[in-house]
């Protein structure tokens, strides 16, 4: 077969690509974060206002977390015709929501830190001048996670109850909860400010600081145990793998000796399925087989015959 004809049988690397729509949100809210960010850290050394000084520094934090999705969706779209990647470069975004999530963590650990520190050294606190700040980072992160959840019309395939729709991918989805993470904390922030500065609670700001960080450590957690189950290829998705051996066995006499199952993108996987059967018939036939299972982007099969060694040794 000359060398020109391969191209024709060769299989497509790229199961996943990253919508133009999400990188210019991510970069609208990275521009957005930067800008409030600097204008933060500007005024607070003019006005030496450590609260805004605070913020700003704070928003750093998720405008490096921000950036490095923008990053991995840039790396997505350079690499993506990259035969040296196997499977595609779904993964990127993956390992970089997986660095979002263990920066999630860290503020986390932050918020209580400075909480614990308060609560035990209490300070004065401006609260007419800490409220503004806290308003204004409320606002900026309500806006930023209206426009990365923007555009979501999640849809069900009923043949596959089984199939979840994640149209914004995990990127998008460890942008958000950063944002989120931190319009709750303002949200926890004011609540706690309004309450010491009527009730002369001063105890109320630290202790929410403390109370918001249960929700971002099981935010994290939850990331965190996602990301890392696709990063070492951990099958999660049991229907599926029952989905496969209930075809393939149908006929009673074929039978799945050794399947492995991994996502390769959003809803999407790769196979390696050994069989073994009496009658074996070519692995195209068992690949037509599988075609309903749309979520099936690759599949390499290998048949083997059976040899029933329990009837030689009765002989």
């Amino acid at each position: 077969m000359h060398q020109s004809n391969l191209g024709f049988y060769r299989h497509s690397h790229i199961f996943y690509e990253v919508k133009d729509s999400n990188m210019r949100k991510v970069l609208l809210v990275v521009i957005i974060t930067l800008f409030t960010m600097v204008s933060e850290i500007v005024f607070g050394s003019i006005f030496n206002s450590m609260a805004l000084l605070a913020d700003g520094w704070h928003m750093a934090t998720h405008a490096s977390a921000l950036g490095i999705t923008f990053f991995t969706f840039l790396l997505m779209k350079k690499l993506k015709q990259d035969s040296a990647f196997s499977f595609g470069t779904w993964k990127i975004e993956i390992l970089g929501a997986y660095t979002s999530a263990i920066l999630l963590a860290i503020v986390g650990f932050g918020v209580v830190y400075s909480s614990v520190e308060r609560l035990l050294h209490p300070a004065v606190i401006q609260y007419d001048q800490a409220l503004i700040v806290t308003f204004i980072g409320l606002g900026v992160n309500v806006l930023c996670a209206f426009i990365l959840n923007s555009g979501k019309h999640p849809e069900t395939d009923h043949h596959h109850p089984h199939e979840h729709s994640h149209e914004h991918g995990l990127g998008i989805k460890s942008a958000s909860l950063h944002v989120i993470a931190d319009a709750m904390t303002s949200v926890f922030a004011i609540l706690a400010l309004l309450g010491a500065k009527l009730l002369k609670l001063n105890f109320l700001d630290p202790a929410m600081g403390i109370v918001s960080t249960v929700l971002i450590f099981k935010w994290s957690i939850d990331l965190l145990r996602e990301t890392s189950n696709i990063l070492v290829d951990r099958t999660t998705d049991n229907e599926i793998s029952e989905e496969i051996k209930a075809i393939i066995e149908d006929d009673g006499d074929t039978k799945i000796s050794d399947l492995h199952i991994w996502k390769v993108g959003e809803e999407k996987y790769a196979c390696i399925i050994s069989l073994v059967a009496r009658k074996p018939k070519k692995p195209e036939f068992y690949k037509n087989l599988l075609t309903p299972v749309n979520e099936l982007a690759h599949i390499s099969i290998e048949v083997v015959k059976c040899e029933d060694r329990d009837t030689e040794k009765k002989g």
